[in-house]
């Protein structure tokens, strides 16, 4: 799928085609003699050391002796995983000093295995995603392999690698009522091949004044819970209260390692973890005789020192209105691993929830976090409604860079500030308002959902003004730039295939890349022999054997399945790529901050869909412009070789894109109306796509009803996705009184009532209006009974005398006529 180019052009290499990626050079012969040594990555010299060089057949002899690639690629960011730098081994392993170093400064031993391959231990990290690493072979006087290690969050590492508790709940609860007696963990033998163990306890903490240059935090290795062991796979002890010198580590985690390593090395040899956890069972004697006193004591010095921290709450992004939105606005809200409808919906911090979101991105000035969370009929859970509610954190739970800066350790920061907290005032003591008060949830009153565009099909695009066009174009162009964040979305477009092999007139989308200031560059494409996803993270192609979840530079990345990716930016924006039928399809979401400052494919976003039809000039083209011009407006949006973002690590794609006009203008599409379908086609073609003119469009041009229904999904999809809605805003009950609801969108009534020995003094319901307003104000409940209830009790009493005499006359009357 070339565009109808000159497959055979030579390869030449001209000033006018330079571009800021590694590009094959005419004068790097396959064989050239230099070394990877100290330059891994590089982009120059004779022979290259950048990882497309590897399919162009251009790398130096020694590539991978010094561009490392490593066998596992990922492990907990509290350390202790072993992994093989692949490639190269050792001749001599007895007398070969390996020290692996991580972010220029923390270093582990590595070591030489009895059949040369060279291995690393990661080390315990603050951070997670990906890390520089550097490997040395001489004992650290010169470090010249380069690769990178992931990081994970501990929640996200798969239940292999890591110690599990058993009965998790059990030991965060343990010595409170009711809950004594012996506690078991359990791990795979086969994670941590060695015929003893030591079992450690490591307790965290975040010490100086918070927000402060002095504010630091700390992993400490504390006690050995265990030591030299039989490495069954389990253990089981009866906790008894920590000595007072370990009482102020209220939060931590056990580390297993091999018995013939010094105590407290968990951190930087191979070792197994469990989750981090509260430390309820090593608490003192006074946590055990008062649980309920003790926790409420803690319970008010975290009131005390809340209210001595800033107000993170304002700076927190809005939670969408309802579950729908929730799970639609991708860019700014992902699945909250603790309560998740697609994963059994434990939800074990937020009962009667069915789902829970987290804000992708922590908040700029304190690192702080959004939760919002729902129920099975898409409303949002409220604090002030339910204990269950969703409630913000002031540690951002993922964490954020720079890492280091507190409160932003991954996972860790949260626990001490939001989860410990809840443990201390709802879980240990019943003193749960008090919490509340403090992280109450967001209403969504001030929610404005993102805007969508979307390319999907043959191909066809919809702006983010709601304008539908087809561009049938072959090669390079610019989805969108916004020069507000500098964020750039670029695309490829090459011709279909007919089922006899015939080239098409229609082209479709088959590569995406995406960066947004510095960030990493990130690049989908479909891979020509699965026709599923391949995901490139800066022209190197990643692999999701591992993790579906990475943590990269000014975006996360999620792979869904492997049909769907996910990039979530650092301003908010987002985009989703798929597989639809032969092509990708993709959308992008842009918060109401990008208003005004997009152009490209996707129009301009400014609630005017007249000025759509931007070129790079400033000229705009009218609205009802002709197939023919507006294939004249894609055109001028080619992306240039300076700029692109795209990867070219084939010589198929060095000699039709990289030396080709981005724009190819030889290929010559099929039009809208051009070509009509013959009667029996027409006939099949409208009972499958209906008034969808662009699903009509693609039977004509390919003559395939398979490809019409895959751009009819998306389409349908990205058009339909987000509904309109209000929201009034919590509404309080009345003081003595109680309410009936707790959806507070446009239509949606809350029903009032008093307790006993109260009356109502206003109305008794109130309607959430299409202004957002509420029809009425919450009503009093007042003591004592209303006169109209007093009235009625007189005149109810008065009607049963009335009745009674009138009954005693007629008797009377009918005994005298007897």
């Amino acid at each position: 799928m070339g565009c109808g180019r000159n497959r055979d052009r030579p390869c030449t290499w001209s000033s006018q085609s330079s571009t800021r990626q590694a590009r094959p050079s005419a004068s790097s012969p396959p064989d050239a003699q230099d070394s990877c040594s100290m330059r891994c990555g590089a982009l120059d010299g004779p022979c290259s050391c950048h990882p497309t060089c590897s399919s162009l057949g251009t790398c130096c002899l020694d590539f991978w002796d010094f561009y490392l690639k490593i066998l596992p690629y990922s492990g907990s960011m509290m350390g202790g995983k072993d992994f093989v730098v692949r490639h190269f081994k050792m001749s001599s392993p007895t007398d070969t000093s390996v020290i692996c170093r991580f972010k220029e400064s923390i270093q582990t031993l590595g070591h030489v295995d009895s059949s040369g391959q060279v291995h690393c231990v990661s080390p315990l990290l603050y951070e997670s995603g990906h890390v520089p690493f550097t490997v040395s072979l001489d004992n650290g006087h010169s470090f010249p392999r380069a690769g990178t290690w992931l990081s994970v969050h501990p929640n996200k590492v798969s239940m292999m690698e890591k110690s599990e508790l058993v009965n998790e709940t059990r030991w965060q609860y343990y010595g409170t009522a009711n809950t004594s007696g012996n506690l078991s963990l359990t791990w795979h033998i086969e994670a941590l091949p060695t015929q003893t163990v030591t079992i450690e306890l490591w307790g965290y903490e975040e010490t100086g004044m918070p927000y402060s240059q002095e504010w630091t935090a700390k992993w400490s290795y504390l006690y050995p819970l265990a030591t030299h062991i039989p490495n069954s796979g389990s253990f089981t002890f009866t906790p008894k209260p920590a000595p007072l010198s370990y009482q102020r580590w209220r939060v931590g985690a056990l580390g297993i390692i091999d018995s013939k390593n010094y105590a407290g090395q968990a951190g930087d040899v191979q070792a197994l973890w469990t989750n981090d956890h509260a430390l309820a069972w090593h608490l003192s004697d006074d946590f055990r005789e008062d649980p309920v006193a003790w926790a409420r004591t803690q319970c008010q010095a975290w009131e005390e020192l809340e209210d001595q921290l800033p107000n993170f709450l304002e700076e927190l992004p809005d939670c969408p209105c309802t579950l729908t939105q929730a799970r639609a606005d991708s860019g700014r809200f992902f699945t909250d691993y603790g309560c998740d409808m697609e994963q059994g919906s434990v939800c074990t911090y937020h009962p009667g929830a069915v789902h829970c979101v987290r804000s992708v991105q922590a908040s700029p000035r304190c690192g702080s976090g959004q939760q919002c969370c729902y129920t099975t009929d898409g409303t949002q859970l409220l604090t002030a409604d339910s204990s269950s509610g969703s409630t913000p954190d002031r540690g951002h739970d993922w964490g954020a860079p720079p890492f280091r800066t507190l409160p932003r350790v991954s996972g860790m920061s949260h626990w001490l500030y939001d989860v410990l907290s809840f443990y201390y005032c709802c879980l240990w003591a019943p003193d749960c308002p008090r919490y509340m008060q403090r992280r109450p949830s967001n209403d969504c009153h001030n929610y404005r959902p993102p805007r969508l565009a979307s390319a999907f099909g043959d191909p066809h695009f919809v702006t983010f003004d709601g304008t539908n066009f087809t561009f049938n174009g072959c090669g390079e162009y610019v989805l969108l730039e916004a020069v507000l964040t500098d964020l750039r979305v670029q695309a490829r477009a090459q011709p279909g295939r007919m089922s006899n092999g015939t080239q098409t007139r229609g082209t479709g989308l088959t590569a995406v890349a995406v960066q947004e200031g510095n960030s990493d560059v990130v690049e989908v494409r479909l891979a020509n022999r699965t026709r599923g996803l391949e995901v490139l993270l800066n022209q190197e192609v990643l692999s999701f054997a591992e993790q579906s979840w990475m943590d990269l530079k000014g975006m996360f990345l999620s792979v869904a399945a492997r049909d769907r990716v996910s990039i979530m930016l650092a301003s908010g924006a987002g985009l989703e790529v798929s597989v639809q039928g032969p092509f990708l399809s993709v959308s992008v979401l842009l918060p109401k901050k990008f208003l005004t400052h997009t152009h490209g494919l996707f129009g301009t976003l400014n609630n005017d869909p007249t000025d759509d039809f931007t070129l790079r000039s400033g000229r705009v083209l009218p609205p009802g412009s002709s197939p023919r011009e507006l294939f004249l407006f894609g055109a001028d949006w080619a992306v240039h070789n300076a700029s692109s973002l795209l990867t070219y690590n084939s010589w198929f794609l060095v000699h039709n894109f990289l030396y080709q006009p981005k724009h190819d203008p030889t290929f010559e599409p099929l039009f809208a109306g051009e070509t009509t379908l013959n009667p029996s086609q027409a006939q099949e073609a409208a009972k499958l796509c209906g008034d969808d003119h662009f699903c009509t469009f693609d039977v004509t041009a390919t003559g395939s009803l398979s490809t019409g229904n895959a751009t009819r999904v998306p389409g349908e999809g990205g058009r339909g996705r987000w509904a309109p809605f209000v929201s009034c805003g919590w509404l309080a009950p009345p003081p003595d009184g109680r309410k009936e609801g707790n959806r507070y969108l446009a239509g949606s009534t809350i029903y009032f009532h008093c307790d006993n020995g109260y009356s109502l003094a206003g109305a008794e319901t109130s309607t959430c209006q299409a202004d957002g307003t509420w029809s009425s104000p919450t009503p009093e409940c007042q003591s004592g009974r209303s006169y109209v209830v007093l009235l009625g009790i007189i005149f109810g009493g008065l009607a049963v005398v009335a009745v009674v005499a009138l009954v005693y006359v007629l008797l009377r009357r009918r005994k005298g006529n007897m």
